[in-house]
């Protein structure tokens, strides 16, 4: 007798039968009372849950749309609603000092434009000679290029491209690491390491691929100067390529309206809205005070401006100055894209929640992260 058939012989001579009906009618059952106490109420629950924020969604769309108008009316830009006057202009009964009076150079602070490159073979010229066209005094400006390139080609470009601007007599400084830990926010981290940049009180940034007009430090710098509770002051993009393709058209859409309205209104009302990453000018002494460039997320530009709210600092958003960038013209540079500033920002939620939730501006930060997970399609 084979193994097979003595197994069957010994099964049939087990005491116990199996129902197999009986089996799929208690599997059925199980599964419908589940199904009405677990599975239905929790697809309820979403669904009203989901319908709460839509509603939510809208009423803040409708507010800060009511804002925007609101400003458009009356004219609210920052320089009513905030100290602000060319600096080296400054009145008599101000108390400052008489070369400051007269507008020498000693009135301007010491500026630090940073520019953090990664093999921008293609960018690299128009940045820096954007960067050093800056209207500010020679003696007072500080351009740091800080090459994380791994070809290298690209390295020898940047680093002749910065000589080349040196002989012209600009204060450039052409900086280099060892390696890339933490990316942009190591690269930026370590740059302001150098022993130069303890003469700088502000930082204006710049990724490889915008380019700021002549005079961006002469209309933003003086908010820092004459307010001394603001932080950052953030400029809009300018598209150069917008009209490449459909896919730059949505973008410039989704773009506009997030500058428009969001950033614009959050300024106004003195709410919370996060840094760009790029075209900002920063006091150094802020982020400082908020610990500094951490790079535990992607999204290092929102983790700096979520902490240095918290400590009670302001950001001022200026939509009238402008500075060139492009936008990502190919599906694979868009998706990568939409996907860094979708889970950077949930990521770093998850860090600070707790940090967030207890203290007082929890509503407004907590709403700018709900808004940042979201795509922009």
């Amino acid at each position: 007798m084979d193994a097979g058939a003595g197994a069957a012989r010994l099964w049939d001579e087990l005491p116990v039968r199996v129902d197999w009906a009986a089996v799929a009618a208690q599997c059925a059952y199980a599964w419908a009372q589940a199904r009405a106490f677990v599975v239905v109420p929790a697809i309820r629950l979403l669904v009203v849950l989901s319908l709460a924020m839509t509603v939510m969604i809208f009423l803040q769309k409708l507010f800060v749309a009511a804002v925007f108008f609101t400003v458009k009316a009356f004219g609210l830009k920052p320089e009513r609603r905030y100290r602000w006057r060319p600096i080296g202009t400054a009145a008599a009964g101000d108390g400052e000092d008489e070369e400051a009076l007269l507008g020498g150079s000693a009135a301007f602070p010491v500026v630090l434009v940073q520019i953090p490159m990664y093999n921008e073979r293609e960018v690299y010229k128009l940045s820096i000679g954007a960067a050093c066209a800056l209207e500010w005094p020679a003696e007072r400006l500080v351009i740091q290029v800080l090459d994380d390139s791994t070809d290298p080609v690209v390295k020898d470009l940047v680093e002749i491209e910065c000589k080349r601007w040196k002989c012209k007599g600009v204060n450039i400084k052409y900086e280099v690491r060892g390696n890339r830990k933490g990316y942009k926010a190591g690269a930026l981290k370590e740059g302001l390491k150098h022993s130069y940049v303890q003469e700088c009180e502000y930082i204006a940034m710049f990724d490889a691929d915008f380019q700021p007009e002549s005079d961006f430090l002469l209309r933003t710098v003086p908010f820092l100067v004459h307010n001394p509770d603001i932080a950052l002051v953030q400029t809009r993009w300018k598209f150069v390529n917008s009209d490449e393709c459909l896919l730059t058209r949505f973008q410039e859409m989704s773009l506009d309206y997030h500058f428009k309205f969001e950033q614009e209104a959050g300024s106004v009302i003195y709410s919370f809205f996060g840094f760009n990453g790029t075209a900002g000018v920063w006091r150094i002494s802020a982020i400082d005070d908020a610990g500094g460039w951490k790079d535990r997320t992607t999204v290092e530009d929102m983790d700096l401006a979520v902490r240095t709210t918290l400590q009670g600092w302001k950001f001022v958003y200026v939509g009238d100055v402008k500075v060139r960038s492009e936008l990502p013209s190919t599906f694979k540079a868009y998706r990568f894209q939409q996907h860094r500033w979708s889970c950077g920002p949930a990521n770093l939620f998850k860090k600070m929640m707790v940090e967030i939730l207890e203290n007082k501006v929890c509503v407004s930060l907590s709403d700018s992260f709900v808004k940042c997970m979201a795509p922009s399609y």
